[in-house]
């Protein structure tokens, strides 16, 4: 039986390479994405061990149907990959209240929602993983990317406290942490950060990662966190090494306009 992959936000962007990347590699894979259309369209591009539809990953209830779906389709589900999220920026104050909360209903309660209905299935499997989307935003406190940068903060926590306690069941639970990505996500955005740091990195880069952290045995000291190029693995050291005082200091340098 061929491994498989399910990918929340995976009509377009880092979700659909990851789609891609592992089809390349002999996977049965699941877009899904509140893109239905789009969805479709990637799985019928890709081929007949692909297969989509709709899911707002902030909706219990349909997590619950989309992986019943997909494992009778399946026959297992191995690899969970929690994608799908949402970026606003600009100051603070002036986002809008929805905005902030709507970052938070789906960049968190859709992980958790996608973990929690998942994990009766993940428990079954011959082999299973989770691969949560975090980023270089969840190393220190954001200017201008709050409500974005909290809910990958919240991201990080869920990756470790799950890293721990599915150990029992011999489910890793890792992330990525990559910096900004070119997508259409970064598009115009309103943050010094992204402004002076660059958009370096592609979704293929993503995807390898991921992939690497699935097909590597994956073994007690695999760490949990991959932060993803070569500015994010230094930002995320030097948060390690440093003092608070130089953390906030070299983040108030970098998020100037």
């Amino acid at each position: 039986m061929r491994h498989s992959i399910l990918i929340s936000g995976a009509a377009q962007g880092i979700g659909a390479e990851i789609a891609r990347v592992f089809y390349q590699q002999g996977y049965k894979v699941g877009i899904y994405d509140i893109n239905e259309s789009l969805a479709q369209k990637l799985a019928s591009d890709l081929g007949p061990n692909a297969c989509a539809g709709y899911l707002d990953v902030s909706d219990y209830s349909q997590w619950q149907h989309i992986l019943k779906e997909f494992t009778d389709w399946a026959g297992e589900l191995n690899i969970l990959v929690n994608n799908a999220g949402i970026l606003y920026s600009g100051a603070f104050e002036t986002t809008d209240i929805k905005a902030h909360q709507r970052t938070i209903n789906i960049n968190v309660t859709g992980v958790i929602n996608g973990c929690h209905a998942a994990l009766p299935y993940l428990k079954q499997a011959s082999f299973a993983r989770v691969i949560n989307l975090s980023s270089a935003s969840a190393i220190y406190g954001q200017a201008d990317l709050i409500s974005y940068s909290a809910s990958k903060f919240a991201v990080r926590g869920i990756t470790e406290g799950l890293d721990v306690e599915w150990k029992k069941y011999g489910i890793r639970v890792l992330d990525v942490m990559p910096l900004f990505v070119q997508t259409a996500m970064v598009n115009n955005m309103d943050a010094g950060t992204i402004q002076n740091m660059g958009i370096d990195l592609t979704p293929n880069d993503i995807a390898q990662q991921v992939l690497t952290l699935v097909e590597k045995k994956a073994h007690f000291w695999t760490p949990t966190h991959t932060p993803v190029g070569i500015k994010t693995k230094l930002l995320y050291q030097l948060s390690t090494l440093s003092p608070q005082f130089l953390n906030r200091l070299t983040n108030i340098y970098l998020s100037r306009k």
